[in-house]
């Protein structure tokens, strides 16, 4: 079994098109079939159905595309170890993170790093709350900065970097948004503006409700910061949220208060992997991450 072959294999279970894995790689179509032929011979069973001019893995050519591509991965790492430890101030960070970091930490904490090491290369990757931790897991990725941090994984690291404060966001024309502090109690009968469910702020928001007795009248969802923002802007409810997620410009049709009854608020951190030794550059960035992290935390903090 040769690695072009494996490289092929996974091309071409990845497109389900034999014609446009060639593409990808840079070779001939019978350059391609000829190697998956190879294969197959090789392992002695068939890995592709084919359906007209597309195919598809068959249940053994589906177990055995998990198996190449943990394979692929462990070579991706063992060759970034190699490279990293002849200089590991010139390699990659892979980073995950979910969107409410994304317009302030993340862009702060790469700059701050990019500073002291700027041959350091970094890839970037938004996810949700639980696909962050299923990267972290499965080797996509070994580092991500997620809050709240998960306490009892087993499967992961958790180190907390600071505690952020939540703050209601609602419309300038609410009858609480000139006080200086709201209580959460003061909005029990307001409408509420949340992520969907199933995603980790709104759980968050709504256990916080619940030990008030209440539960949030959620009137409009939105998947993403903006879309809350801009429900909030047309007045049709006002939002609970992060204050790093709310800290870049905000209309001035709406306001952010401070909740001082009960303070609600989520630790954030850095998740590894338990089960892997991190790469050399990315043992760097946590490292660093843990030395600014008295710095870190609120939108005017300075990371440098």
């Amino acid at each position: 079994m040769e690695l072009r072959q494996i490289q092929y294999f996974i091309e071409v279970a990845k497109l389900e098109h034999v014609t446009e894995a060639s593409y990808v790689l840079h070779v001939s179509q019978s350059a391609v079939s000829r190697q998956i032929f190879k294969l197959e011979s090789e392992l002695g069973v068939d890995l592709f159905i084919h359906e007209g001019r597309k195919v598809k893995l068959t249940p053994i050519g589906r177990l055995f595309l998990s198996h190449m591509e943990h394979l692929m991965k462990v070579m991706e790492n063992a060759q970034q170890e190699i490279s990293e430890f002849l200089d590991p101030e010139r390699g990659t960070v892979r980073i995950g993170f979910p969107s409410s970091l994304a317009a302030h930490m993340i862009p702060s904490v790469v700059s701050a790093f990019r500073d002291r090491y700027p041959a350091v290369h970094f890839q970037l990757q938004h996810g949700s709350y639980k696909e962050l931790i299923e990267w972290v897991v499965k080797g996509d990725m070994n580092l991500a900065i997620m809050g709240p941090v998960p306490h009892h994984d087993s499967q992961v690291k958790s180190e907390v970097l600071f505690r952020e404060k939540f703050m209601a966001l609602m419309p300038s024309s609410h009858k609480l948004a000139k006080q200086s502090s709201v209580s959460l109690n003061d909005l029990k009968d307001d409408l509420f503006v949340l992520f969907p469910e199933g995603f980790v702020l709104r759980e968050l928001v709504v256990k916080a409700c619940a030990n008030l007795g209440f539960h949030p009248k959620v009137t409009f969802e939105g998947d993403d910061l903006d879309a809350i923002k801009g429900l909030v802007a047309a007045g049709l409810g006002l939002t609970v949220l992060p204050e790093i997620a709310i800290s870049e410009y905000i209309p001035s049709s709406i306001v952010s208060i401070p909740i001082t009854e009960p303070q609600v608020s989520r630790d954030v951190g850095v998740i590894i992997p338990l089960s892997r030794e991190l790469p050399p550059t990315e043992k760097l960035f946590y490292e660093f991450l843990k030395d600014i992290s008295p710095m870190f935390g609120l939108p005017n903090s300075d990371l440098e």
